[in-house]
């Protein structure tokens, strides 16, 4: 299967792809880029992805199941820290 055909949001690589939106203040994430907190058994269901800020903020648990945020990029956290 050939993807030369593939343009626009379809292609692969688009920014759409690996970006997400916070679900407190909409701000947006690149998850290859940024730090992105998410709860694994709601996001899904809610879409729910959070900033370093708004998972601080609650206090690294889920607003609607209340189960803990995990971090979904760790390598972008050794990265930094080197």
């Amino acid at each position: 299967m050939s993807t030369s055909g593939l343009k626009g949001i379809n292609a692969v690589g688009h920014k759409g792809w690996v970006s997400r939106k916070c679900r407190i203040c909409a701000t947006k994430l690149d998850t290859t880029m940024d730090i992105v907190y998410v709860c694994q058994n709601c996001k899904d269901k809610y879409d729910a992805y959070f900033c370093t800020a708004d998972a601080r903020r609650l206090h690294y648990k889920c607003p609607f199941c209340g189960r803990e945020l995990e971090l979904m990029t760790p390598w972008v956290v050794e990265q930094r820290r080197r």
